[in-house]
């Protein structure tokens, strides 16, 4: 099979296309037929070498990638024989082994899909959507709220803004550049503003002085992220789930001294790895938040956005996700 191999730590180029054997699944395992692979910020920082804490260095050579779609073509010894044939998607977990042609599970990672939703799709569901479902479950958003989602043209803040949509907010989406400004007023946003630009802050205060933001959704880091909280009304609440700015490893969650937090009446909470797994009830629940994302997927609510590479250029896909050249969520496509 062709697939995308990691000889060696480094820059994108290190990621090479080569012709390896097929993998084999072993006892009650599938094998898939990978229609698209999910690419996320995790990989890019694995790829340049070791990252720490939950994201261990993989052996050398590996082929990277966690997220899948495709249709089951081969089934191990032991394997259910219903799930032969079956469009699915899977979260493969900590196992490498997504940027190729076929990749091996276990059924209990896999989803069947529905015939509405498309390969792609799904796979920016089971991972970024697996995301940002854990992240709503900080916030319970409604009418009277004004949601400022930064990185809204992301794959994480494409869903946001759809879901508070969804829920009847106000929603102001910031983003970097003319092009994912455009795509955030597609996306339904009452606002869209240039995070690039000087005082896009102040654009938002002059825009909805009337009616202050309350909710932040924020995984940039950076001054960008401090100036966002900077907008929250007393009594609003700060979500942060990363600092894609700064970059995944070596920056910091945007934050305020807790003394200007407690003056302006506002919090500001991480959703990320332990308080998630918490409010989830443990690491195991991450399925559910698979069901519902691909749910809302299946049903239309949420349709996530795609960067399509193909799956020889996973290179180029992740230059241009570090570098914050894409829109969506990126995929390759074998």
């Amino acid at each position: 099979m062709h697939a995308i191999r990691l000889h060696a730590f480094g820059p994108p180029e290190n990621l090479i296309p080569e012709e390896v054997p097929d993998p084999e699944p072993g006892t009650g395992e599938v094998r898939i037929a990978v229609a698209a692979a999910g690419v996320h910020l995790v990989d890019t920082a694995l790829r340049a070498g070791p990252v720490g804490g939950r994201f261990p260095a993989p052996e050398l050579p590996t082929i990277p990638g966690r997220e899948v779609a495709g249709v089951v073509e081969a089934l191990g010894p032991g394997a259910d024989p219903s799930w032969l044939g079956r469009r699915v998607v899977a979260h493969l977990g900590m196992v490498p082994g997504g940027y190729a042609e076929l990749a091996v599970t276990t059924p209990d990672r896999l989803h069947p899909l529905p015939e509405t939703l498309a390969p792609d799709r799904a796979v920016a569901m089971v991972g970024t959507g697996r995301m940002t479902m854990g992240i709503l479950r900080f916030a319970e958003l409604g009418p009277g709220d004004t949601v400022l989602v930064l990185a809204a043209a992301g794959g994480i803040g494409a869903l946001l803004v759809q879901y508070a949509r969804h829920r009847g907010a106000r929603v102001i989406g910031a983003a970097g550049g003319p092009a994912k400004q455009a795509a955030v007023r597609d996306l339904g946003a009452d606002l869209a503003v240039d995070y690039n630009e000087p005082g896009w802050d102040d654009r938002v205060r002059a825009a909805y002085g009337d009616r202050p933001v309350t909710w932040v959704f924020e995984g940039v880091g950076g001054e960008r992220g401090v100036a966002a909280i900077r907008l929250l009304a007393p009594g609003g609440t700060h979500l942060t789930y990363g600092y894609a700015s700064t970059g995944l490893g070596s920056g910091e969650a945007a934050s305020l001294p807790e003394e200007e937090l407690k003056a302006r009446e506002v919090v500001s909470q991480p959703v990320l790895g332990e308080p998630l797994f918490a409010r989830i009830g443990g690491v195991e629940n991450l399925r559910v938040l698979e069901e519902e994302a691909l749910a809302l997927a299946g049903e239309g609510t949420l349709v996530p956005l795609v960067h399509r590479f193909p799956l020889a250029e996973a290179g180029r896909a992740h230059h241009a996700l570090e570098t914050r050249a894409t829109i969506g969520k990126v995929v390759l496509v074998p």
